[in-house]
Formats: C-alpha cells, structure tokens, sequence
C-alpha cells in the first residue's frame, strides 16, 4: 500500500532539510512551487553544508539566503528569471542572474548546473498515491525529477492537483516527504495605465475570432488580455496561463484548447488551473518555437522597454542594471513566424519619465549603453506604441527605420530623424 510507503519516508521539516548535503546542485520549485519552509529550514543550517547551488525561478518569497552574504558559498542562488524579490536583495551578493530562454529550462538545469536533487512542493496524494506539483511546479519539476537522484517534497494541502504531461510523482519515486501546509504566493497585478489602454485598441482590432493566444505579464498584458472579451473561439498555448484568460475562459470567449507552462497569479488562478481545465506540460515543450507555430491563427503579445530605430528590443536591462529576464519573448516571436497566420507584438509605451519627471524616448538610435538585445531585429514583426503599428517583418534598414520613427512620441521625431539622417540610416 502506497500508505505505508508514505509513512515510512515522512520526516519532519527540519529533518528532510538535513537530507541536503555539501556539493548538492539542486532544483527548486519556481514561484508558488516553492517548498518555503523546507528552503528556510535549510538556510537555518547553512553552516552544515559547503557548495550547494540552488536554482529556480522568479522567487515569489523573501528567502533568507538571499538576505546576507554570509550564505555564499554554503548556499549559492541562481534564478533564470529575475523578479521583484531578486531585484530587491540583490546587492547583498548572494543572487546570480542567468537569463535564458525559457525553452532552455532542461537543458539548463541538467547540462549547466548538473542538477542532482529535487525540492519541490507537492499537493497531498490522491487515492492512488500520486503526489502534484500544482500550476508553477509542472515546469520543470517532472523533468528533473527523471534524472535526479534525490527528490525531497513537502506536501502541501493548498497545492492544487493538475492536469497535464509530467505534472506528479508517486509516493515510490520520492526520497523524502516532509509536510508543511502554506498559501501559495501570489503574483500582484500591475494597474492598467492610460497608455496601456490606447495601445490595447491598436492591438485589439487586429486579433481575429479563432487566434491562439500568448499573453505576457505587466499592465499592457491585462489590458489586452482584458480586452478580448468580446472575440469568439479563441484558444491558449502559453508559456503563463494569466487571470485575463481566466476571465475569458469564464466568459465562454476561450472555448477550445489551453495549453501552458504554469499559471501564475491569483488565488482564483490557481482554483481554476486546479480544476482540471487548463493543461500543463513541461516549459522546455511548451515554449517550444516548432511546437508554438503548429497553432493557426497565433498571436503573441509581450512588452519590452526599449527599441533602437532599426528593430532591436531590449525587454530586460535598464543599461547595465538587470530589471527583468529573457524568459519566452522570442520563443513566442518566432512560434509566431512560423504559425499560418501568426502575429507577434512587442509593445512599449513612447516615453519614460525619471524619478525627476525628466521624459526621454524609449525609441532611439542606439539601445543605451549596457542594455542588451532580447530579441534582434531579424525576428521583429510587430512593435507598438500608443501611437501605431511598425510592421517591420523582412523590411529594410531605411523602411524600418522610418516607422519607428512614425510610432515615436511627436516630441522627439525631428530629433529621431536628424539622428537617422546623420548616422546615414535613411537619406533625405
């Protein structure tokens, strides 16, 4: 019986963190996947170990190694993307950035980190004794759960049991359990701006009933997302299931498939990806480009921070300062390109305004020093502001450039072009 199995591997919290051992290279669940207290209960001990590497992703919880650096080089963090949390702790010296693509997630964690064990944050069993990774954990954990040689789980009450491919373990299979039951973290959604809004309805009118769709995180992502609720037959591939397709789901206006990464959001999200309706799979697949552009009709929507005049999109340094990561953006930009009548939009709004209320455009010449280019030019097809649509797909350095211009703020266009004429982009 899977019961007594169970039994015989449940240890306590502090104990399943002293399975940890020095030179351990080890996967923990991302975001709401996260075991914390199997985490924190190994940072309590972090003089006990030497060399353990922690790696994940887009930490949603405060953990204490990232807190001081009396932790580095007993318990080394590495996040393939960088949020608010890593943002936030990041001087103290304890937080590497390794921005991939997500679709490189596997490979990554097996063929860089030679990851060798497995925490990770499970649901209670279900009457057969299968254990889920809920709506983050199915990202990776199943992956790495095949090659690791040692898997600890902390179940979870709270951790909805999923859908999809890789998306639990047994009893059997694991080394460890520990229980500790949590509320999963939350991701807070960002205010829709005004200037969201007007790019929303340039971007709208151009998504047709029937699409599959990819939407990104932030403001302009919700409002778009949002906004589709008055299309028909639609349908997801998505590397994050968001609480905008909840809301289409529910409406009636997402009636076909929907195919994610993880979902991430609201207590409601979780809820509803717990249901059973939305199907995950690992991000290595699902972020496939070849597997993205099997969808008809896809339809990409992503924010970025900057764009120089020929096409190249920065979406995640503010010069040398890394504020986001590269995660799916060119993944999905170029699923889309190879969709039958795919589109893809990176969006931006024209202007920043500085902590002094100085404007400056987020449209220029030359990507400022230190920022770096997320998605080249080659792959571009869509860029958008509140002012248009720069359909820059297989055109020219001249064309492209005088696009760009034409969607830049009105303030700075004379100035964008005496720049162009004078670097030789475009002639007179």
């Amino acid at each position: 019986m899977w019961k007594d199995v169970y039994q015989s591997k449940l240890v306590s919290v502090e104990e399943a963190a002293k399975k940890v051992e020095s030179n351990d290279k080890i996967w923990f669940g991302a975001c709401s996947s996260a075991p914390i207290q199997l985490l924190e209960a190994l940072a309590d001990r972090y003089e006990e170990v030497e060399n353990v590497d922690l790696v994940t992703g887009l930490a949603l919880y405060p953990f204490k190694f990232f807190q001081s650096p009396k932790y580095i080089g007993h318990l080394n963090y590495t996040t393939i993307f960088y949020g608010a949390f890593e943002r936030k702790f990041y001087s103290n010296g304890n937080i590497n950035v390794n921005p991939i693509h997500l679709s490189e997630t596997l490979n990554t964690a097996r063929d860089v980190y030679h990851v060798d064990t497995l925490l990770a944050d499970v649901s209670a069993p279900d009457e057969d004794g299968y254990m889920y990774y809920g709506p983050m954990g199915v990202s990776l954990n199943g992956e790495v759960a095949e090659f690791a040689k040692k898997i600890i789980v902390q179940v979870n009450k709270n951790q909805p049991k999923v859908s999809g491919v890789k998306h639990r373990i047994h009893v059997d299979d694991v080394d460890y359990i520990c229980e500790h039951d949590h509320e999963l973290p939350i991701l807070p959604q960002p205010e829709v701006s005004e200037t969201d809004k007007k790019i929303a309805s340039i971007i709208l009118p151009m998504i047709e009933n029937g699409s599959c769709i990819q939407i990104g995180l932030g403001g302009l992502s919700n409002a778009v997302g949002y906004g589709l609720d008055t299309k028909k037959d639609l349908t997801v591939h998505t590397e994050m299931f968001t609480d905008s397709m909840v809301y289409l789901a529910k409406k009636g206006v997402i009636n076909g498939k929907m195919v994610a990464g993880f979902g991430l959001g609201s207590k409601e999200l979780y809820e509803f990806v717990g249901e059973g309706k939305v199907d995950l799979a690992p991000i290595n697949q699902v972020n496939n480009s070849y597997e993205v552009g099997k969808n008809d009709k896809f339809v990409s929507i992503n924010a970025c921070l900057m764009a120089d005049l020929t096409g190249q999109v920065c979406s995640e340094t503010l010069g040398h300062y890394m504020y986001s990561s590269t995660g799916g953006q060119l993944d999905y930009v170029k699923g889309a390109a190879i969709s039958n009548g795919g589109q893809s939009f990176l969006c931006l709004p024209s202007v920043n305004k500085n902590k002094d209320g100085q404007v400056s455009s987020t449209i220029t010449l030359n990507l400022p020093k230190g920022e770096i280019v997320t998605t080249p030019r080659s792959e571009i097809m869509y860029i958008v502001t509140e002012y248009g649509v720069a359909d820059l797909r297989n055109q020219p350095v001249r064309e492209r450039v005088k696009r760009m211009i034409a969607i830049a703020h009105p303030d700075f266009r004379e100035s964008l072009h005496e720049q162009a004429l004078e670097a030789g982009l475009i002639r007179e």
